[in-house]
C-alpha cells in the first residue's frame, strides 16, 4: 500500500508549499472543519447572459473569503452536449467554453470593446443556452482571428494537452463539418477511425481544429487565474467527476473498445438508476456502460488519466454515483424506462487501489446517494472515503433515511443541506404532494417531523436547515446558494429525470447584501467553521472560545 503522503507526492509538491500541505490534507482525507457553498460557474453575474471565470468569480472568490468559508463545490465543468447537462459532455478532458470572460480576452488583447457592440441583451436570472452560445462564438471567432498560434505557451499547451487535445479538436472539427451530428452517424470510416481517412481529415480540417485547440488554451489560461485567486485566499475547489460519459464525445469516440458497443458504435446497454425518491420509473440516463475487463486489463489507465486531469484544476474531487463502482443499473439499449433494467457488477476494490496507487492517495468524496447497500458502504469505509449526508432525505421516515439526522453524523463526513439535484430547502419544504412521489400524508408527516426536530415553524426554513448543518459534527458542510438566499422552487438547479428547463438558474448581484453576508459569516464562525484561526475571525463574528474541536477517530459507519 501506498502511504499517504508518499514519496512521489511529496517530490511532486514540495516545491508549491500551498498545494503540497492541501495535497498531505486531503490525501489522508482528515478535513479541517469548515464550510462552503455549492454554485457553478454558469450561476455567476455577468453582462453576457452566462457566468464565467472573469470578474465575477474572481468576486465571487472575495465573497467566499469575507464569510468565513473554504470550500467552492462546483459541478463538471466539461462542454456540455444534450439538455445543456454538466452530466452529459462532449469531453472528460475539456472545458466549457461558454465559461471563457470576454473581459478577460479584451485584456488579452484577443478582443476589443468594438467587438461586444453587437452583443444580445440576455436574461440575468436564467441562461439562455441557444442565445449564449451564439453570442459567445461570434467573439471567440473574431479572437482567435487575432490569435497569434505561433505563441511560445500556446504550443507548450498544445503538448502538455496533446493525449487528449488532438482527439478533441478533431472530434469538434468533424462535429462541425457535419453540421452537429453525432459521431456514430458520420460514416463507417470514421465511425471505425479508419487511419487513412483520419489523415486526410486532419489536413483538411486544420483551421478548424486549430480553433478549437485556441478556445480551450483560453479557457486553461482563465481557469489558471481562477485557481490562483482561491490559492491566495485560501478557498479551495471541489470538483465533480461525471461516473459516466456521453455517447456522443470525444471519449468514446476515440476509445470505443473501453464500452459496451455495437459494430455500428451504439451502445447495446446503457446507464440508469431503479425506481427511487426522484422517480417512479427510475432515471434513463442513457450513457454507454463500460468495457470494465479491458479497463481492468489496462490497470484503469485510462481512469488516472481522468483523474489526474480533473486534479489539474480543483482539489478535491466528488465521486459522481459512487455505487456504481460496487454495482450499477444495466438497461437494455432501446428501452423506454429505467425500471427494465438489472443490477451488474462494478469493478470495486481494484478500481480504488489502482486510483490511490496511481494518485499516491484518493482526494475524493463519495457521493454514496441512492439505493446504497451494505457492500457499498463497505467498498466506501475500506477506502476511508467520506460520504454525503442530506438533511432533505432525513425526515421521511423511508428506511434509511434517518442516517441523515445530524445526531447520527461522524466527522468524516461531508453534509449538506441539498444537491443540484434536489429542490430548494424552501421548495422542499414547501411543496405540495404533486411535486414529489410522496402521499399528502406522508408529505404532511414529514414536515412535522422537520418542526418538532427544529424546534422551529420554519418561518426561515432555510436559515433553520444551514444551522442545523453547520451546527453537526461534520468535518465539512455545503450549502447551495440558493439556500443561504432563500429561493423557492423555481431557483432549482435540476429535475432529475426532466430532459429540458434544468442548470439554468443564476445569481443577481444585488442578492449577495451585506444582509447576507453578515448572516452566512455569522453562523459560519458561531460554528467554528470560520476559514482561519479563531483569533484573526474578524471582531464582530469571533466566537468566545479559543480550543480546537476535538476530533473523533474514524471507525467506519
Amino acid at each position: 500500500m501506498v502511504p499517504l503522503t508518499s514519496m512521489i507526492l511529496e517530490d511532486q509538491y514540495r516545491s508549491q508549499p500551498w498545494a503540497y500541505q492541501f495535497l498531505k490534507e486531503s490525501v489522508a482525507m482528515r478535513l479541517p472543519r469548515a464550510g462552503g457553498i455549492l454554485l457553478h460557474p454558469t450561476s455567476l453575474p455577468s453582462r453576457f447572459g452566462i457566468g464565467g471565470l472573469g470578474p465575477e468569480a474572481h468576486a465571487f472568490v472575495d465573497f467566499l473569503i469575507e464569510t468565513g468559508q473554504r470550500w467552492w463545490q462546483m459541478l463538471p465543468l466539461g462542454p456540455t452536449g444534450f439538455g445543456n447537462s454538466p452530466y452529459q459532455s462532449h469531453s472528460s478532458y475539456a472545458g466549457n467554453t461558454l465559461l471563457i470572460s470576454p473581459e478577460l480576452l479584451l485584456e488579452d488583447g484577443w478582443l476589443s470593446p468594438k467587438d461586444w457592440d453587437d452583443y444580445p441583451k440576455l436574461p440575468e436570472d436564467v441562461v439562455d443556452f441557444d442565445a449564449v452560445t451564439e453570442a459567445k462564438e461570434r467573439l471567440f471567432r473574431r479572437a482567435f482571428e487575432r490569435f497569434q498560434p505561433d505563441q511560445l505557451d500556446f504550443e507548450a499547451f498544445r503538448q502538455d494537452s496533446a493525449h487528449w487535445l488532438d482527439d478533441y479538436a478533431l472530434y469538434m472539427a468533424l462535429k462541425e463539418a457535419h453540421c452537429g451530428a453525432p459521431w456514430y452517424n458520420w460514416g463507417p470510416e470514421l465511425v471505425k477511425r479508419e487511419p487513412r481517412t483520419i489523415a486526410r481529415q486532419r489536413a483538411k480540417l486544420g483551421e478548424a481544429i486549430l480553433y478549437y485547440q485556441f478556445v480551450q488554451y483560453a479557457f486553461a489560461r482563465q481557469w489558471q487565474r481562477l485557481r490562483e485567486s482561491c490559492q491566495a485566499g485560501n478557498v479551495h475547489l471541489i470538483g465533480d467527476l461525471p461516473i459516466f460519459v456521453a455517447q456522443d464525445s470525444a471519449d468514446v469516440w476515440a476509445r470505443p473498445e473501453l464500452f459496451l458497443l455495437d459494430e455500428y458504435g451504439l451502445p447495446t446497454v446503457v446507464a440508469g438508476v431503479p425506481p427511487d425518491y426522484f422517480s417512479e420509473t427510475g432515471q434513463l440516463w442513457g450513457n454507454p456502460l463500460y468495457n470494465w475487463e479491458v479497463h481492468a486489463n489496462e490497470k484503469f489507465a485510462w481512469w488516472l488519466a481522468r483523474m489526474r486531469a480533473t486534479l489539474d484544476r480543483v482539489d478535491l474531487v466528488r465521486l459522481d454515483h459512487f455505487r456504481g463502482f460496487e454495482a450499477f443499473w444495466e438497461v437494455p439499449a432501446g428501452s423506454e424506462t429505467a425500471a427494465t433494467g438489472r443490477w451488474a457488477l462494478g469493478p470495486g476494490t481494484a478500481f480504488l487501489e489502482a486510483l490511490r496507487d496511481g494518485l499516491g492517495g484518493l482526494p475524493l468524496i463519495a457521493e454514496d446517494l441512492g439505493e446504497i447497500t451494505a457492500e457499498v458502504e463497505a467498498l466506501r469505509d475500506r477506502f476511508e472515503l467520506p460520504g454525503m449526508k442530506i438533511l432533505q432525505f432525513a425526515f421521511s421516515g423511508d428506511p434509511g433515511a434517518d442516517n441523515n439526522l445530524p445526531h447520527k453524523f461522524i466527522n468524516h463526513c461531508i453534509a449538506y443541506t441539498g444537491t443540484h439535484d434536489n429542490d430548494t430547502t424552501v421548495g422542499w419544504f414547501t411543496r405540495s404532494d404533486a411535486a414529489t412521489t410522496q402521499s399528502r400524508a406522508q408529505v404532511e408527516a414529514e414536515r412535522a417531523f422537520v418542526r418538532r426536530y427544529l424546534g422551529s415553524r420554519g418561518d426561515a426554513i432555510h436559515w433553520d436547515m444551514i444551522r442545523l448543518a453547520m451546527a453537526s459534527v461534520a468535518d465539512t458542510v455545503i450549502i447551495p446558494m440558493q439556500d443561504i438566499l432563500g429561493l423557492g422552487s423555481s431557483a432549482r438547479m435540476n429535475v432529475p429525470g426532466r430532459a429540458e428547463g434544468n442548470w439554468g438558474w443564476r445569481l443577481r448581484r444585488e442578492q449577495l447584501d451585506e444582509v447576507v453576508r453578515n448572516r452566512l459569516a455569522d453562523v459560519t464562525a458561531a460554528y467554528y467553521r470560520w476559514n482561519a484561526p479563531v483569533a484573526e475571525i474578524p471582531e464582530p463574528f469571533r466566537p468566545p472560545y479559543r480550543e480546537p474541536v476535538a476530533k473523533q477517530p474514524f471507525v467506519g459507519r
